[in-house]
């Protein structure tokens, strides 16, 4: 076959191993490989991501997006969105979601992988209607998941939908917790194969239990014809497998592909010193851990649960939260573990061990979830448990729920006129305080020398490479700066 590579450091990578805290000068130096590189698509962001820049750094994150995509140009670019929400957890308004594809399709972001794990086929419908209408290219998702609800028939038979679709080029599966076997792909992935007829599919596993490279080699004979990877720094553990590791296996199969082999060192090599310069480990294989088939934490958020923990003084706990965990997720109703329901799932063993009375504390977000307002639940959530939920006064509160429904006019009206498009998401999503914050830090930069922690190291550099050197100085009519050598 001939195999085509979704390159994934810039997104999937860095979001399992940095928290997606790649800023724009960090990605500058790899977008001229990448770029030329031969990839078929580079995914590139999410609402996760514009949250991360403009509350952690104040970075405008639109113009972020501008300066990756110029430096991808003649690529496919691509956006990942869940069908009910942009940012956090709460349901958003479908008017907003909509300028959200929208205004990303504007931009240059013109493909998406839309996921929803509950699988409200409709809702997906309507999101990759979106998508095709707007002039993208949807790529609805098949979102893997341990459990006794979801056999082969059910991920073949949502794919056979995905694939039938008007619009739909390819259909991709996930394995986000990295809980796919080798063993069960070679009984899923076929079935989806058959399922979905000739229509290209595209393989995305996180390397959690080290076997996601074994399911890929499944994935080739099974007729998978399109690879999720990441440079070498920027895979592995919570990460996708590399890029280099399964170019190799790729070609020792026989397999052809396009990519320009030569761009792997470059890459690999800005990713490195992009780690070492801002304190941030790189991937590394995982070690062999069976309890990840039990809890099934995502590696994204396995890292995030592990920091809340300690900010609250219960890092010691970690552990035993993991083993709560799984009871928690069966009780309700077994959803697939991957973004809302991860989290709701690990709060939710959080807060049953705190207060040592299972579910006497919820969060709306459960209540909600076993109310149906986020889809179809897949398994009967448990009575005992659904009782002790819905007798809590805020269940009842939120009982008559339905989702807002605004229109674009309306939220537009809460604005100051003449609002631009992307002005409004962020205000939207996000708060005018971290807006503000961002529009006074003044012009967007991109250029990573003026990190001030860059300009220090390359001034110890050109110290250390010549020892005799006693001093360096720079100056000019704004500025001066002198170093000098201390005598030991």
């Amino acid at each position: 076959m001939h195999i085509d590579f979704v390159e994934q450091s810039l997104r999937d990578g860095q979001q399992s191993l940095w928290g997606m805290r790649l800023r724009a000068y960090e990605a500058a130096g790899a977008l001229p490989y990448l770029k030329d590189a031969g990839y078929r698509t580079v995914d590139l962001t999410g609402a996760g991501m514009f949250t991360v820049l403009l509350r952690e750094y104040a970075d405008d994150p639109w113009a972020t997006l501008d300066f990756l995509i110029a430096g991808l140009q003649g690529n496919e670019l691509r956006s990942g969105l869940r069908t009910l929400s942009c940012v956090g957890f709460a349901p958003t308004p479908q008017s907003i979601m909509d300028l959200w594809i929208q205004t990303l399709i504007k931009h240059g972001a013109t493909s998406f992988w839309l996921y929803d794990c509950l699988y409200d086929m409709d809702l997906m419908k309507h999101q990759v209607d979106v998508v095709r209408e707007a002039g993208g290219q949807p790529v609805p998702a098949i979102m893997y998941g341990l459990t006794d609800v979801h056999d082969d028939a059910y991920f073949a038979d949502r794919a056979r939908q995905m694939a039938s679709w008007e619009g739909v080029e390819s259909v991709y599966l996930e394995d986000a917790a990295g809980v796919l076997k080798p063993d069960r792909a070679r009984t899923l992935l076929p079935a989806i194969r058959q399922s979905t007829g000739s229509i290209p599919l595209e393989l995305h596993c996180h390397n959690t239990t080290n076997l996601a490279q074994h399911n890929y080699i499944v994935g080739f004979e099974s007729g998978f014809s399109r690879l999720h990877t990441a440079s070498r720094p920027m895979a592995n553990g919570p990460s996708l497998p590399s890029t280099e590791a399964m170019v190799t296996i790729a070609e020792h199969m026989g397999h052809q592909h396009g990519l320009d082999t030569s761009t792997f060192e470059p890459v690999a090599s800005h990713f490195e010193r992009v780690a070492k310069e801002a304190g941030r480990k790189t991937g590394v294989p995982a070690e062999y851990d069976p309890r990840v088939y039990d809890h099934q934490l995502p590696g994204g958020m396995t890292g995030t649960l592990i920091n809340q923990l300690e900010r609250h003084g219960m890092g010691h706990r970690f552990r035993e939260v993991l083993e709560v965990i799984p009871r928690v997720r069966v009780e309700l109703g077994s959803p697939i573990m991957a973004t809302p329901f991860s989290q709701f799932v690990g709060v939710q063993a959080v807060l049953n061990i705190i207060t040592g009375d299972p579910y006497s504390m919820v969060s709306d977000e459960v209540i909600h979830y076993v109310l149906g307002h986020y889809g179809p639940v897949p398994a009967p959530v448990q009575p005992d448990v659904l009782d002790k939920i819905l007798s809590n006064p805020r269940a009842k509160q939120l009982q008559s729920w339905t989702r807002p429904d605004p229109t674009l006019k309306e939220i537009r009206s809460n604005f100051g006129a003449g609002i631009s498009d992307e002005e409004l998401l962020i205000r939207f999503m996000m708060s005018d305080e971290e807006v503000d914050a961002m529009l006074a830090k003044g012009p967007f930069v991109a250029d990573r020398r003026r990190s001030s922690s860059n300009i220090v190291n390359s001034l110890v550099d050109l110290l250390n490479e010549a020892p005799a050197r006693t001093s360096f100085a720079v100056s000019t009519p704004a500025f001066s700066i002198s170093a000098t050598r201390r005598s030991k």
